[in-house]
């Protein structure tokens, strides 16, 4: 599998050097400097394609187009956003990238509870996501209307003593850190304009949102098969409600969904172990084995989920999922391709997420996107790749 790593463009404290230092010969990145509602243009894409180039790595995964809300509602205003993803995926196209990975999740994106929780190993800072604090937060912070009708009485019972006994401050924290995960983040949404967003899909369910991501297909697609880009649709994450909000692409059953809709190997998702492993009943390794030839793109890191459904960032060979059989699922899969004829047999993968470790810890980083930890990881996987490998070379010359 191709070694790629995330950037966040020039302003990442991380530098291409730096990347390059990893290992890793592939970028994941985006024109996040791009607002939404706005096609990239193919200048803007040559000149970050030539900057990563420069460094003598390529720019393996555009990571993401961004989705505007209108889309996932099915609006008046859907189509000409649509038409401004098509324009910015063509561009992309001809400017030879090979992988978009993109999400449908409606107003919220990531959502963690916690971005600095220190894990029970003392390895590190670790992302979690706690019911009882999101529960606490959605309840009686937020204070959406309802809301109390989606949870259990007793996680109900511990969220209402958990916002009773927090200050001021830690209300302040815990709402910063789940909205980080909302567009524009902490920076620009108040309790005002997160309800505005919510309200926006009243009246939206689930069957309806999964005619919405239908519908988008259908136009893009057809110019990914034109200009020879690969698509993978990102997991939920976590891949279940969140505000009430309809979830579409959580089981292996919203992926069968999706693949179906519109048969062609450029419908493709990203392998996500973090985001689907949040769900017990989402096994790994069978959504690994069963979706190997349509997984574009792959997101390792592992997660260890709780009773409650809480869950934190594991390292990423600990945790609930079975990193070595997903690995193995997948190098077997890339020589399928190759012994097929396939095109771009390679998977490429990268390090999701890492802990803060070291002096990390006191840098400026992006939330699960700190520099040492996800070189950790990444070092982590290289070894189980090179010795599954190994192992597959061995079984293929005693055939």
């Amino acid at each position: 599998m191709q070694e790629t790593w995330r950037w966040y463009g020039e302003t990442d404290p991380i530098t291409l050097e730096h990347v390059r230092q990893t290992g890793a010969s592939g970028v994941v990145t985006a024109l996040h400097e791009i607002p939404d509602g706005t096609s990239w243009p193919a200048e803007d894409i040559a000149r970050r394609k030539a900057m990563i180039e420069a460094a003598g790595l390529s720019w393996s995964v555009c990571e993401s187009i961004p989705m505007e809300q209108c889309v996932k509602r099915g609006d008046a205003d859907a189509p000409k956003a649509i038409a401004r993803w098509k324009d910015t995926l063509a561009n992309l196209g001809r400017a030879g990238i090979p992988v978009v990975c993109y999400n449908f999740m409606p107003v919220v994106d990531w959502t963690r509870t916690d971005l600095r929780w220190r894990t029970r190993r003392g390895t590190g800072l670790a992302l979690r996501f706690e019911m009882t604090d999101f529960v606490a937060y959605d309840v009686f912070i937020l204070q959406r209307p309802k809301a109390a009708d989606d949870y259990d009485p007793a996680v109900l019972a511990r969220a209402e003593a958990r916002a009773a006994a927090m200050g001021e401050d830690e209300k302040l924290l815990l709402e910063r850190n789940i909205i980080a995960g909302l567009p524009g983040g902490a920076l620009v949404q108040t309790r005002a304009s997160i309800m505005a967003l919510l309200d926006s899909f009243k009246g939206i369910d689930a069957a309806t949102m999964q005619g919405n991501l239908v519908a988008f297909l259908k136009e893009v697609v057809p110019v990914a098969e034109e200009y020879g880009v690969l698509l993978g649709i990102h997991p939920d994450d976590p891949p279940f409600s969140l505000f009430g909000l309809p979830r579409v692409v959580s089981t292996p059953q919203d992926v069968r969904n999706i693949l179906a809709a519109v048969d062609s190997p450029h419908n493709g998702i990203t392998l996500c172990t973090g985001s689907y492993g949040s769900r017990p009943d989402n096994d790994l390794a069978a959504m690994a084995a069963e979706f190997a030839p349509r997984i574009n793109f792959a997101h390792l890191r592992n997660v260890t989920v709780e009773a409650d459904g809480s869950f934190f960032e594991d390292d990423h060979l600990d945790g609930d999922a079975d990193m070595v059989t997903v690995i193995e699922v997948l190098l077997r899969e890339e020589r399928r391709r190759a012994a097929a004829g396939e095109g771009r047999a390679s998977i490429p993968f990268r390090p999701d997420h890492g802990h803060l470790l070291g002096d990390d810890i006191g840098k400026k980083t992006n939330p699960g996107y700190s520099y040492i930890g996800r070189m950790k990881g990444l070092g982590e996987l290289r070894g189980v790749a090179r010795a599954v490998a190994r192992q597959l070379d061995r079984e293929e010359a005693r055939a």
